[in-house]
């Protein structure tokens, strides 16, 4: 089969999506697949041909040309977090050339790309989220008004973006504008929200022969304030406890609302659902439906516990992808 690994990107994950890419080739069982990594970055999309020279890539059908024979591809793992490979950009693309790939739909993509619509449906759906504010570049916005929603401390964030890049943990008045500020260097729309006190969990779900599966939950417990985009991909920072040490009720709650998450959000490929909680609540933070898939990953990292090599667990995917059409 004629595969192409998509990475890069124009986001801040370009480097993780580059690192999860090279993962995903080193793996991908190459008895089955013939796999091309194209480099996406900006208008430029290219790849190397069979004298390793970069080409660019033919976007009128998604095809290149290598040993002189033009090679168009039955099924594209996108591997690109952000922007256009996460926010339903790329999956438009591949479906107006009818081409299958491996994560979420368009419009799923889009929604949950955006956390505060995504927030909404998801609360919608029973799940606690926190209270939050949404705000957009060049609107008006009154502090006071903000912090009477969220309250002290507050986290803000780039409203569409991954890897805790832009965001800040405010514990004072005053910090709040230099957070929206920073924040809004990396997008046109922010988010403000209230802080939950409790311990990160996360949970992958990933479709397996048509069955939705869930796999172990991780702990994640920051040696910073909180983790941020340092403490995901620096491992002295932060410590990955697999399995989570929980409680079994809380345990089987993340998993089966995560599961009901991916159905009900109509989730497809393998998504990530990161959940703070308490003795009393499972708070929902956020879903990632290009989750990172280097040898550091969360993703991986579960997969191998639950018994998959790296190898079976990306053939399901796309032998899941390849199902779906």
């Amino acid at each position: 089969m004629n595969l192409a690994v998509v990475a890069g990107g124009d986001s801040g994950e370009y480097e993780v999506s580059i690192r999860s890419a090279a993962v995903v080739m080193k793996y991908l069982d190459s008895n089955k697949y013939n796999a091309v990594l194209i480099h996406l970055r900006g208008s430029r999309w290219t790849y190397k041909n069979e004298r390793s020279e970069e080409c660019n890539v033919d976007k009128d059908d998604f095809s290149v040309v290598i040993n002189q024979q033009k090679i168009r591809f039955e099924c594209v793992f996108i591997i690109i977090h952000g922007t256009p490979g996460e926010d339903g950009k790329l999956q438009g693309y591949f479906d107006m050339l009818k081409i299958p790939y491996t994560t979420c739909g368009s419009i799923t993509s889009a929604l949950t790309f955006n956390k505060s619509y995504c927030n909404g449906v998801v609360k919608s759906l029973g799940v606690t989220t926190s209270a939050s504010v949404h705000l957009f570049k060049g609107k008006p916005y009154d502090p006071a008004d903000i912090l009477k929603i969220t309250g002290l401390p507050c986290f803000v964030k780039p409203n569409c973006g991954g890897s805790s890049v832009g965001m800040t943990k405010v514990k004072a008045v005053n910090d709040l504008i230099p957070a929206i500020m920073t924040a809004f260097d990396e997008d046109h729309e922010v988010l403000v929200e209230s802080f939950f006190k409790g311990r990160e969990i996360t949970c992958g779900v990933f479709t397996n022969g048509g069955t939705v599966e869930a796999l172990p939950i991780l702990e994640v417990v920051s040696k910073k304030e909180f983790f941020d985009f340092e403490a995901k991909y620096n491992p002295v920072l932060a410590d990955e406890l697999l399995p989570a040490p929980i409680p079994f009720d809380v345990w089987q709650d993340c998993q089966e609302t995560s599961v009901k998450l991916y159905n009900q959000l109509g989730c497809a490929g393998v998504v990530r659902f990161d959940y703070l909680f308490n003795n009393n609540t499972l708070n929902f933070l956020e879903v990632n439906t290009v989750p990172g898939l280097s040898e550091q990953s969360i993703v991986p990292k579960m997969a191998r516990y639950a018994g998959y090599t790296l190898t079976e667990f990306y053939d399901i995917l796309i032998q899941d992808t390849i199902s779906r059409q």
